[in-house]
């Protein structure tokens, strides 16, 4: 069984940063992608950032510059620097990823972290 457990969020005020975090554990042969979702009240779900294995990265334009993924492929963990925060960019912020166990390829989510910027 793989389960992603994110931590980090929380609240912030306009322009301040916040750090994401998000640790794959189970048994787990590798992960390809891992990624950062975010769904915001009455919207739909859409991709933050996500980092290959081999560190190719793809960003939503719009954090694009403020934001900065990364990971730790020892660590099977996945990093989400957020600076400059935006009231839109409140949202659950959820971690996905690509996960190569000795069972099967599965793609997997976290539960989700509360991230919301305010004055």
């Amino acid at each position: 069984q793989v389960q992603l457990v994110e931590s980090g969020g929380g609240w912030v005020q306009p322009g301040g940063s916040l750090r994401l975090s998000c640790a794959a554990s189970g048994n787990i042969l590798s992960i390809t992608t891992m990624g950062w979702y975010r769904q915001a009240p009455g919207k739909q779900r859409e991709l933050v950032a996500v980092i290959t294995r081999g560190d190719r990265i793809i960003y939503l334009p719009s954090v694009k510059g403020r934001f900065t993924i990364s990971r730790d492929n020892p660590k099977n963990t996945t990093y989400l620097e957020m600076n400059n925060l935006k009231p839109e960019d409140t949202a659950v912020y959820l971690c996905n990823a690509d996960v190569v166990t000795t069972l099967h390829s599965r793609n997997y989510w976290g539960q989700g972290t509360q991230v919301t910027v305010s004055s």
